[in-house]
């Protein structure tokens, strides 16, 4: 007995030891889930702040490239010399002033199949350009120095006497002229797609034509096979057929004399051939009517 109450004694020393860690693991437990949830809080602010900073580096960037498009000028070429590409154009601009972009317009492809039949260059030739500089006071200069001289440069250059076009648009802005570029192919494909559409409606309105037409002959058909099998006529074959001389009432010899009288009345020798024939006829014959009318017809 003596010995329980001890060992309940150490039992109760071990427990009270157990239950002093638990409690203190049980303390550390939200420190860490505190640290954590701060950790995840300091990364999100980290990513927010440099999403900030770099869309605040974006539209410093966006500025500066606004003020510089402001800054440049744009001039036209109303005419491009022949056999002139970009690459010599901007290598002839350059000298002036520095350009940004540059565009030329090629020629209609008629007129390159027509200079190409009567033999003329066969490369590519441009109707107009644009050409950008990067700063508008230099752009409005080169024009005003440039409008109707002479291009020059080496003299077996193609275009050596070939004077220059070219205009300086105030006010005008690259993005006018992708915009135009872009309206006018826009509108192209809009009107393509109409032409496209409405030769669809006509094809499926003759195929539809077709097909009623086709349904219409075959109704049509129908009918008349009905009708054929319903109708069918009844075959009355006559014959012509020639009286004989007991229903005539008449003999022989009338029969002859009136069929040579029908047919060669009209002869001079009937009378001669019927006078010969006479003997052959009886008297009785002789003096019969139609006998004597013959002739006396003759």
């Amino acid at each position: 007995m003596a010995r329980r109450p001890g060992g309940a004694g150490g039992g109760g020393a071990d427990t009270s030891d157990e239950d002093f860690t638990v409690g203190k693991m049980s303390d550390e437990e939200p420190v860490a889930a505190k640290t954590s949830l701060e950790g995840e809080d300091d990364t999100s602010l980290n990513e927010a702040m440099k999403k900030e900073k770099r869309r605040n580096k974006r539209k410093k960037l966006l500025i500066k490239e606004a003020e510089k498009a402001e800054r440049r000028g744009v001039c036209y070429l109303s005419r491009v010399p022949p056999h002139m590409n970009p690459l010599k154009l901007r290598q002839i601009l350059s000298q002036y002033g520095d350009i940004q972009r540059l565009y030329l317009t090629p020629e209609d492809p008629a007129a390159q199949v027509r200079r190409k039949k009567s033999g003329g260059f066969r490369g590519q030739e441009f109707s107009e350009g644009w050409v950008e500089f990067t700063d508008k006071r230099v752009a409005k200069r080169v024009a005003g120095m440039l409008n109707g001289e002479q291009i020059g440069g080496k003299k077996r250059s193609s275009f050596y006497y070939d004077l220059w076009n070219i205009k300086y648009l105030s006010k005008f802005k690259w993005d006018d002229l992708t915009e135009e570029t872009a309206f006018k192919s826009a509108s192209r494909e809009q009107k393509l797609a109409m032409e496209l559409s409405a030769a669809k409606r006509e094809r499926d309105f003759y195929l539809s034509k077709v097909d009623q037409s086709k349904a219409l002959s075959k109704i049509e058909e129908r009918l008349r096979k009905k009708q054929k099998v319903e109708m069918v006529p009844k075959v009355v074959r006559q014959f012509p057929q020639n009286k004989t001389v007991n229903e005539t009432g008449e003999n022989k010899a009338q029969l002859f004399l009136v069929a040579l009288h029908d047919r060669f009345f009209t002869n001079l020798w009937f009378h001669e051939a019927l006078l010969s024939l006479s003997p052959i006829f009886d008297v009785a014959n002789a003096e019969d009517p139609v006998f004597g009318f013959c002739i006396c017809s003759f």
